[in-house]
């Protein structure tokens, strides 16, 4: 699908596909030290090959992977969301994004999520769980723009645990 930007950009959303490991890659290498924090909850400048192939190779049932790359130039990632099953089959998975820098603020994020969010639906996955810095306001943010209700759990060291209920898929 695509979408354009407040900004004006315009970008792609597809599902993620083996293929794309170089652009994951060549991704997280633009992505500043503070974005990458956010997404991985530490200092992380690179992915091994065994965490590209775990984040490429995904089913679209227990794994669902949406990429986001510039219409314009669809080598370049602008960002990447997904959710994973906390169990083969479960009704809950596990949310993560995250969106490159230059397009940060501009729409982005809530395309993604709510891509995400219908995909999830349909594929029968009722909630969404986020581990997330207590900082990152911007992640409580997306998740509630798809949920009908969300729950916030502190956790120790900084980090807190939402859970999102999703309405049923359409």
């Amino acid at each position: 699908m695509l979408r354009t930007l407040s900004d004006g950009t315009r970008v792609l959303i597809r599902p993620v596909e083996p293929g794309d490991k170089p652009r994951l890659a060549a991704a997280m290498g633009r992505l500043s030290a503070e974005s990458a924090r956010r997404r991985f909850l530490a200092a992380k400048p690179s992915l091994s090959a065994a965490e590209l192939r775990y984040l490429t190779e995904v089913d679209g049932s227990d794994h669902i992977a949406l990429l986001a790359v510039l219409a314009d130039d669809p080598e370049r990632v602008a960002g990447v969301a997904r959710c994973v099953r906390v169990a083969p089959g479960a009704g809950t998975a596990e949310f993560a994004i995250v969106v490159g820098d230059p397009l940060q603020g501009l729409g982005l994020g809530t395309a993604l999520t709510r891509a995400l969010g219908a995909a999830a639906a349909r594929a029968g996955i009722r909630r969404f769980s986020a581990t997330t810095l207590a900082e990152n306001a911007a992640v409580e943010r997306l998740i509630q723009d798809v949920a009908d209700h969300v729950d916030e759990r502190p956790a120790a060291g900084g980090v807190r645990e939402l859970l999102a209920e999703l309405p049923r898929a359409a």
